[in-house]
């Protein structure tokens, strides 16, 4: 079994090991329900989608994944188990990639757990199902993009309270650079192209399109850039903290 595996795997398991597990999943279960149905107009809309379903996402991924990203590496700086995970046989990538790919698989199976949801459009009417999967994977793709950034925040810090106000901020930054009113502000002074770049950062610019079914390579190159960028940056900031 290879190192990246034995991380994923150990990762994967101490959240069911933890009351944080099944915390996680009734929350995000109830906020979704009660934004599709009654914030969202799933009825009053009268059409057969999960636009309302998925209209809400970057806003649950904005306090929920920060909750979940914060402890990847601020809980192990802090009971010190991090200089023991250094002096392991363990590259540092494995270390990183393995475990925020356990907590992106662990939000896709709690995004996974809505399939009610889905049953419940396709016996009410008759949804493009094509559209609503892209929804899916469109969600998934942010959530890890959202999770990267509060992996690299989170190795920067010991404190996780710190850590998930820092990744909120910063995540709030890349959805709030696509809405309109942000892009006005700045179309006042700016040149276009600087408009445009901040549009383009938005993880609402591109998550749209997704939910929409369209299922644009533009739109998952940028997802996947986020990712590996910030993972990146996240393997930097701990060995510029292992020399210290």
């Amino acid at each position: 079994m290879s190192n990246f595996t034995v991380v994923l795997k150990r990762e994967l398991a101490s959240y069911f090991a933890t009351p944080l597990a099944y915390v996680f999943i009734v929350i995000f279960l109830m906020l979704t329900g009660v934004f599709t149905f009654f914030l969202g107009g799933f009825f009053e809309n009268g059409q057969a989608d999960l636009w309302a379903f998925f209209n809400f996402h970057p806003w649950l991924y904005l306090f929920l994944v920060p909750a979940l990203s914060m402890r990847l590496w601020s809980e192990e700086r802090k009971s010190g188990t991090i200089e023991l995970l250094m002096t392991l046989p363990i590259s540092l990538r494995d270390m990183v990639v393995g475990k925020f790919l356990a907590a992106w698989l662990f939000t896709g199976i709690a995004l996974l757990l809505t399939f009610p949801l889905w049953m419940t459009v396709n016996y009410l009417g008759e949804p493009d199902n094509g559209a609503i999967m892209a929804g899916y994977l469109g969600s998934w793709m942010m959530s890890g993009a959202f999770l990267a950034i509060g992996s690299c925040i989170s190795a920067a810090t010991k404190n996780q309270v710190i850590a998930f106000i820092l990744t909120a901020v910063v995540c709030f930054l890349f959805v709030m650079s696509g809405f309109n009113l942000v892009q006005e502000w700045f179309t006042g002074w700016a040149l276009d192209w600087v408009v445009d770049a901040i549009a383009a950062l938005s993880f609402l610019t591109h998550f749209n399109a997704i939910a929409k079914g369209v299922l644009d390579l533009r739109d998952v190159l940028y997802f996947m850039v986020i990712i590996i960028g910030w993972l990146v940056a996240t393997a930097i900031v701990l060995d510029m903290k292992k020399a210290d």
